[in-house]
C-alpha cells in the first residue's frame, strides 16, 4: 500500500464535497490523484460535472481544470465506497438543541463505509470531534458490519480539517497537517496519502490525540476572543476605544497575539468545537469553567450590540421599534458567502423582536431563509445612496471588502460599527457609533 500511494497509484473518496471536501478533492486532482467525491446533494455533483463551482472563493476555473481532467467523479452512488483506496470524512459535526455533539451524520458515513468496507482501505475522518470519536463510535461500526478488523485488515485514522474559507495568506496545501491513526501503520499511510498534497504532516501518537489537538487550536481562539470581547465592553464603558488599544498592544514583538472583537462568533468551528470537549470531560467528572465561561460572552455579543444600538438610538431621540435598520453582512465573515453560525443570524431576530424594520445587504449571500424555526425569508437589497437614506441606521456586522464604507457614512444618519470598518474614514465620524 505504501509504495502504490509513492507511486499515485490509488484512488482517494471524499465523502462530503462541502468547504472541507471540494478543496481537498482539487488538491488531490491537481497532483495527478483519482478523486471520487461522495455528496448527497446531487446539484452539487452535476456543477462539478458540468466544471461549476458553487462556493465563491473556488474559482469556476479550477473546478473546470478538475473536470476536464477526468480525475474527479462526483456520484451519489454509495455503492461505490468498495472503490476507493482510501476514504476520508468530512461531515458536518454540528451541535444538537441541547448544545450537545451531534455525530449523525458521521455515523451515517461510517455505516455507509462499514457494509462496502474491504480489506486493505484506509478511513480517515477529518470532522472536528472529541477524543475517543475514532475509536469508540467509528471502528465498532465498522469492525461488526464488515467483520474485518482495524488491527490488521484495514487502517483507521483521524486528520483534523483546518480550513479557513478565503485566507489570502494560506489554503489547503500550505496549512501543515496533523494525523493520528489507531495503529502506527495507519499513521504511516494517513501520512503518506497526505504527503502528496500537504506542505508539512504532523504525526501524532494516536487518533486521540490528533482530535484534541482540533479542540485545542478552536478553544484558545474561542477563549481569547471571549476575553477581547469582554474587555471591549469593560473599555466601552471607561470611554476607552478597545480597537486603538489592541493595534497598540500588538507592536509588542512577544508575548502578545491580537484577538478583536466583533458582534459575536460564527463559522461552524469556533462557536462549536470547543463543547464537543465540555462534553466529553463530564464522562470524566471535569466542569471545562473557561470554555463555558468564554461560550457565555461570545453568545451574548448580539444582545450586547443591539443594546449598544438602543443607546445610540436614544441619543438621536428615536427607539428601536418601528425604526428602519439596513444590516451589512449575513456571512460569518468578510469575503465568503458562508452564514453557518453567523452572529448576524441572531442580529436580525433581535431586531426584528424588537419591532425594528430590517434590510440586509451583502454582495455574496443573495437570499436568507431562516433554519432556526423563525418564518424569515429576505433577500439582499442595492447598496446605494436611495437606500441607505431610505433607512433610519446601518449596522456593520460583516466587513465586506466590496463595500463602500465611505458612502455608506456619508448618506446615513446613523452606522453602528461593529467591526471597526469605518476606521479610516475621516467624514462624518459624528455619525459613527462603535458597537
Amino acid at each position: 500500500m505504501l509504495e502504490r500511494i509513492a507511486a499515485k497509484d490509488f484512488t482517494v473518496g471524499i465523502i462530503g464535497l462541502g468547504y472541507v471536501g471540494l478543496p481537498l478533492a482539487l488538491e488531490f486532482v491537481e497532483n495527478g490523484i483519482k478523486v471520487v467525491g461522495f455528496e448527497l446533494d446531487g446539484r452539487k455533483c452535476e456543477f462539478l460535472k458540468a466544471g461549476k463551482s458553487y462556493i465563491k472563493h473556488i474559482p469556476t476555473e479550477r473546478i473546470a481544470h478538475a473536470a476536464a481532467s477526468g480525475l474527479l467523479d462526483a456520484t451519489t452512488d454509495f455503492d461505490r465506497l468498495a472503490e476507493p483506496d482510501a476514504l476520508l470524512i468530512a461531515v458536518p459535526t454540528p451541535l444538537n438543541t441541547h448544545r450537545e455533539p451531534d455525530l449523525e451524520p458521521v455515523v451515517k458515513a461510517t455505516e455507509a463505509i462499514a457494509t462496502r468496507l474491504r480489506k486493505g482501505q484506509l478511513v480517515v475522518l477529518e470532522s472536528t470531534t472529541y477524543p475517543g470519536t475514532v475509536d469508540e463510535v467509528m471502528r465498532p461500526i465498522l469492525e461488526k458490519a464488515s467483520g474485518l478488523s482495524a488491527e490488521k485488515d484495514f487502517w483507521l485514522a483521524f486528520s483534523p480539517e483546518r480550513e479557513d474559507p478565503n485566507n489570502p495568506s494560506f489554503n489547503t496545501r500550505t496549512i501543515p497537517k496533523v494525523v493520528g491513526g489507531h495503529t502506527p501503520e495507519a499513521t504511516a499511510l494517513a501520512k503518506a496519502v497526505y504527503d502528496h498534497v500537504i506542505v508539512k504532516t504532523v504525526p501524532v501518537s494516536s487518533t486521540r490525540a490528533a482530535e484534541a489537538t482540533k479542540l485545542l487550536e478552536n478553544i484558545y481562539r474561542s477563549v481569547n476572543i471571549a476575553m477581547i470581547n469582554e474587555l471591549k465592553m469593560v473599555f466601552d464603558r471607561m470611554g476607552i476605544d478597545v480597537w486603538e488599544v489592541v493595534e497598540a498592544a500588538r507592536t509588542k514583538p512577544f508575548g502578545f497575539q491580537a484577538f478583536y472583537p466583533g458582534p459575536g462568533l460564527g463559522g461552524h468551528c469556533i462557536p462549536i468545537d470547543p463543547f464537543y470537549l465540555t462534553w466529553k470531560a463530564k464522562e470524566f467528572d471535569i466542569n471545562t469553567r473557561f470554555i463555558e465561561l468564554a461560550g457565555e460572552i461570545n453568545t451574548a455579543m448580539p444582545e450586547y450590540v443591539v443594546n449598544r444600538a438602543m443607546h445610540a438610538l436614544n441619543e438621536q431621540c428615536r427607539s428601536i421599534k418601528g425604526s428602519r435598520v439596513l444590516l451589512l453582512g449575513m456571512a460569518y465573515k468578510k469575503n465568503i458567502d458562508d452564514m453557518r453560525e453567523s452572529p448576524s443570524i441572531k442580529l436580525v431576530e433581535l431586531l426584528l423582536k424588537m419591532g425594528a424594520v430590517v434590510d440586509y445587504h451583502d454582495p455574496f449571500i443573495p437570499v436568507y431563509h431562516d433554519e432556526h424555526g423563525a418564518d424569515i425569508h429576505m433577500s439582499s437589497v442595492p447598496l446605494t445612496p436611495e437606500v441607505l437614506e431610505a433607512h433610519d441606521w446601518v449596522l456593520i456586522s460583516t466587513d465586506h471588502d466590496d463595500v463602500d464604507y465611505a458612502m455608506v457614512v456619508k448618506h446615513s444618519t446613523l452606522v453602528v460599527d461593529t467591526r471597526n470598518a469605518t476606521k479610516a474614514i475621516a467624514e462624518g465620524r459624528e455619525r459613527i457609533y462603535k458597537a
